[in-house]
């Protein structure tokens, strides 16, 4: 049966319900001509005109259609927004002017939602789910690679971000495990335990490739530096010649417990094709297997470990699959991925968080997420832009993607930096690749393969390469007032901290089709997206910007050129508008303040016209603008103008 709640609008017109194949579909008109949201959607930002499923697939680059989080939620551009609410996969096909929703088979209920976008917005993550606030850490630059695979490797990038001055506040580590169990370290030898039993750090003998983690965990803490390690959602089938004996038990245990996805049959399923074929694949809807998973990991947390990559959850391939709390794969292939980020995420705690690919309904509650694996091309540069605006008008406000691609033959220095300049302004800044035997390996150039700005330098024979992604990575913690402030309105508000710029200009038509800028508080970014490209053309709304490439203010409602150099990125602060910043005595924004998150060098509000604020952070700053008159301040308050940029 099919529910309809808030139908009744003059915004929609003739709904009207049939069955096609033994499934509901609604159909009505309206006066849309532009939709948003359908959750990360590489393909493009306005779903008009496509036909969008909502189920989750992973896709190893390219993803087009394809989505590691899809949401069965849109709104339009003539005030009215739709949310089924289902965990299996609905159908919707947008044309000018009509919807047509295929439904999932069984009850169903279909919210009308109506108002702004801000406000449609607004209401589908309040009945979703509250966001969570990562903790202040995740906001600085991030660094991995697949490749590292040892404590060796770890120390070199851990003495390279020290000699380079590059402040890290996270290290990704993906190669640590055992890669049978997935929480034993490499190398450590053990007396074996039975299967439903856990262990310490003290049960495990440290031997190479990782002969003291702990060392290495404090080393990073004293740094500065938070560890995260990668995870996956499955019981490995051990290829042949590989033996683990504790996995071996810990797969035998859990398949006496119950633990484990079923099919039909009730006989435990393997994962058929794609990713860790073979593999059983935990129940997250047993409580018990909840509680006995995270507690096998729970020495890595006492260890000092700050969080998880949640990696994979797409395994659901067969839709006769049967699971604890009754359902099946119809529902489980979206929905398992919220229940396995879930349990990891009551586990850990909130001053840790997870870092996850996939997702669905309720994701926000689970922070954070990134898009996935692209090639390093400008191509997939501009799909993942488009991504990270459409997860952030689907109410998802924590968001990231692999600076220069993830995937293939090294980037160019020109994507490479190009891609780094707009890192530095999504909610989260971070460089990833695959090892150099992956997906796409063959095309070894004598150099490791990894995405760091000392690598690509080296690849790219440009030693200026290393610099730029310094100076932007400083950028980044100047901005991190400015960062942990618009993540906390992000929160508050419901809505997301990357905005696309109809969020902002609801009424404003070229904004409504702008897909390539976003909004960061009352920063304007337009990042560069074309090789060889000498700048581009840049659509601001109506309304005075000062731009922080040319240092002058530019009247709003129109496009115009804006040059930008390979190592530039135009930024636009509106008037009056404000950005809190974290600078060095020079005052130069890229100037060095460390990585630090728990102090502030010069904390500095710059302003633009005459800007009202209202502020307090946790660093015992306050300051209170009224039409641009300080009214109280115990920190600098700057024109905008006063400000330059550290020579690159």
């Amino acid at each position: 049966m099919t529910r309809l709640h808030n139908q009744n609008s003059n915004r929609i017109r003739n709904l009207s319900e049939r069955t096609v194949d033994g499934r509901s579909v609604l159909s009505y008109d309206c006066n849309a001509t532009i939709a948003y949201g359908m959750g990360e959607r590489f393909d493009g930002v306005d779903r008009m005109g496509k036909t969008t499923e909502t189920t989750i697939i992973e896709k190893f680059t390219h993803q087009g259609e394809n989505s590691y989080f899809p949401l069965p939620f849109f709104f339009c551009n003539d005030g009215h927004g739709v949310f089924v609410q289902s965990d299996a996969a609905a159908v919707f096909t947008l044309t000018a002017g009509n919807v047509e929703i295929t439904l999932p088979e069984g009850d169903c209920d279909v919210y009308f939602l109506y108002g702004t976008p801000r406000e449609i917005v607004a209401q589908f993550v309040e009945m979703t789910g509250e966001p969570v606030l990562p903790p202040d850490w995740t906001f600085g630059p991030w660094v991995s690679a697949n490749r590292w695979k040892s404590q060796k490797d770890v120390e070199e990038q851990l003495d390279k971000i020290e000699a380079s001055g590059y402040p890290a506040t996270s290290l990704v580590i993906e190669a640590w495990s055992d890669e049978a169990t997935f929480y034993l370290w490499n190398g450590a030898e053990y007396d074996l335990k039975d299967g439903g039993e856990a262990f310490s750090a003290s049960d495990l003998r440290f031997r190479e490739p990782w002969p003291n983690p702990q060392a290495m965990i404090d080393r990073m803490h004293r740094m500065g530096i938070k560890l995260i390690l990668w995870q996956i959602p499955a019981l490995k089938q051990l290829e042949e010649g590989e033996v683990c004996p504790q996995h071996d038990r810990d797969d035998a245990f859990a398949l006496e417990q119950g633990y484990v996805v079923l099919n039909a049959d009730g006989t435990p399923y393997r994962i058929p094709r794609q990713w860790f074929i073979g593999a059983h694949v935990p129940d997250f809807t047993v409580p018990e297997l909840c509680s006995w998973w995270m507690e096998k990991r729970r020495y890595l947390l006492e260890m000092g470990v700050d969080g998880f990559k949640t990696d994979g959850g797409e395994f659901m391939h067969d839709l006769t699959t049967r699971f604890h709390n009754g359902q099946s794969g119809v529902t489980m292939r979206n929905r398992y991925v919220a229940d396995y980020e879930a349990a990891y995420t009551r586990a850990i705690g909130k001053d840790r968080t997870l870092f996850s690919r996939a997702g669905y309904l309720g994701a926000q509650t689970t922070p954070i997420h990134w898009a996935g694996d692209q090639v390093s091309s400008f191509e997939e540069m501009r799909a993942v832009l488009g991504a990270g605006l459409s997860l952030g008008l689907s109410g998802v406000p924590f968001w990231s993607f692999d600076i220069g691609g993830f995937a293939g033959p090294l980037p160019s220095a020109e994507l490479y930096l190009r891609s780094t300049a707009m890192a530095a302004f999504v909610p989260v800044m971070q460089w990833h690749s695959e090892p150099l035997g992956g997906q796409f390996g063959g095309f070894d150039t004598g150099l490791v393969n990894d995405r760091s700005p000392w690598n690509i330098a080296l690849h790219a024979d440009d030693e200026s390469v290393e610099r730029v992604a310094r100076f932007y990575a400083r950028l980044r913690m100047n901005l991190l007032p400015e960062l942990l402030r618009q993540a906390q309105i992000a929160v508050k508000s419901r809505l997301p901290m990357m905005r696309h710029l109809v969020l902002d200009y609801p009424d404003d038509a070229q904004a409504q089709t702008c897909h390539d800028e976003f909004m960061l508080g009352d920063l304007l970014i337009a990042p560069v997206l074309h090789e060889g490209a000498a700048g581009r053309d840049v659509y601001l709304p109506d309304g005075q910007w000062y731009s922080l490439l040319t240092r002058e203010t530019i009247a709003g409602g129109q496009t115009l050129f804006v040059k930008a150099n390979r190592d530039e990125i135009p930024v636009f602060l509106r008037t009056p508008g404000t950005v809190v910043l974290n600078l060095p005595e020079s005052l130069l924004l890229g100037g060095d303040v460390g990585n630090s998150v728990e102090r502030l060098n010069t904390p500095v509000i710059a302003v633009s016209g005459r800007a009202s604020l209202d502020y307090t952070d946790a660093f015992g700053n306050r300051a209170i603008l009224r039409d641009g008159e300080i009214v109280q301040a115990n920190l600098r308050v700057l024109d905008i103008s006063m400000l330059k940029f550290e020579e690159i």
